[in-house]
């Protein structure tokens, strides 16, 4: 059942520019970075020269963050506004699925979407590395929590952004919220959702974010889950 709804939410998806925004992310990081290192080359490298790929690794962190949460918000929005603008609510659930089921569906896709993003991100930054000649002792431990620890820390945010695109005809309230929050997340206090993509805490272990993330995106989803199952759509 949910293989058969999946592929129907990836068919109202073909040919829409949602597809581009997946790409867009990972591709404007790395070649932000590209720009950064190819104009900076011999500082950046003396400057990281005990560990050059890790050097890179941070400095593809620092912009892939903001951009998970923007995507994670405009993902949302973009998805449910498919909905929204062709009042198809009605008629959707009208099909004999259950909304918990509807819902979940909604979920899976924005994080299947968000997870090729990550891969793409890591395919790009193995690239640039090796483009920049530095060498090809690549850091997979490394390389992989710089590309996935933020997102699986950034699962709360995308369950609340989808249940607020979802909730809201009028997108303009999510999209304030979520874009707000991957502006000024770093800057807020640690127990907010929008700041655990940066992983920072106290302790210096970012495994606690990635866990909170799990924990409580899962809660978030079920809440959502709830809500939805028991809201009247009048789209």
């Amino acid at each position: 059942m949910y293989k058969a709804l999946l592929q129907a939410e990836f068919l109202k998806i073909k040919r829409k520019w949602i597809w581009g925004l997946v790409f867009l992310g990972p591709f404007g990081v790395i070649a932000l970075q590209a720009v950064n290192f190819g104009i900076r080359y011999d500082y950046l490298t003396d400057l990281y020269k005990d560990d050059l790929w890790d050097g890179l690794l941070k400095n593809i962190s620092s912009l892939s963050v903001f951009a998970l949460m923007f995507g994670a918000t405009l993902l949302a929005s973009l998805i449910s506004s498919l909905e929204h603008q062709s009042t198809s609510w009605k008629h959707l659930l009208a099909l004999p699925l259950s909304k918990t089921k509807i819902f979940i569906g909604k979920f899976a896709l924005v994080f299947i979407l968000l997870t090729v993003s990550c891969i793409l991100l890591a395919i790009g930054s193995i690239i640039l590395g090796i483009s920049l000649n530095y060498g090809n002792d690549i850091p997979l431990v490394n390389l992989l929590k710089t590309c996935f620890y933020p997102y699986l820390a950034s699962l709360p945010i995308v369950a609340l952004q989808l249940w607020l695109s979802v909730v809201f005809n009028n997108q303009a309230l999510p999209l304030f919220i979520g874009i707000v929050g991957s502006i000024f997340g770093s800057a807020l206090p640690r127990w907010t959702i929008w700041s655990w993509p940066s992983l920072s805490n106290q302790w210096d272990k970012p495994i606690i974010n990635v866990c909170l993330g799990i924990i409580v995106g899962l809660i978030l989803l079920w809440i959502s889950t709830i809500h939805f199952t028991r809201k009247d759509v009048n789209s």
